[in-house]
């Protein structure tokens, strides 16, 4: 089993540039495919990237592609998401998640582990 913890979250203006970070502890999180959600006030929760175990792959929501980077270093146990071009649409709660499994996932019933989420407002 793994623990997720998210960091980095805050308040930022438009156009700009925000780096989440998610540490996992326990199992390894080289033994998972990770992923990240968020979910919006009155919102369903939402894909946004997701990277395969070894991270030779990714995949991205449309409304982020080109403007979020997600990366993961296994010698570290931490997943990022690097969100630059920042909108006031991307204000929502954003989640790390961890499923056992090698592919890279964008459905949120795929994944098993969620942490508890971090905060994103973007003003205009």
């Amino acid at each position: 089993q793994v623990q997720l913890v998210e960091f980095g979250g805050g308040l930022v203006q438009a156009g700009d540039s925000l780096k989440l970070s998610c540490v996992a502890s326990g199992r390894a999180s080289s033994s998972y495919a990770m992923g990240w959600f968020r979910q919006a006030p009155g919102k369903e929760r939402e894909f946004v990237a997701s990277i395969s175990r070894s991270g030779g792959t990714t995949y991205y929501a449309d409304s982020v592609k080109g403007r979020f980077t997600i990366s993961r270093d296994n010698a570290k146990n931490t997943v990022q998401l690097q969100m630059n071009s920042l909108k006031p649409e991307d204000t929502a709660v954003y989640y790390c998640a961890a499923r056992n499994g090698v592919a890279a996932a964008t459905e949120n019933y795929r994944y098993d582990y969620w942490g508890q989420g971090t905060q994103v407002t973007v003003s205009s």
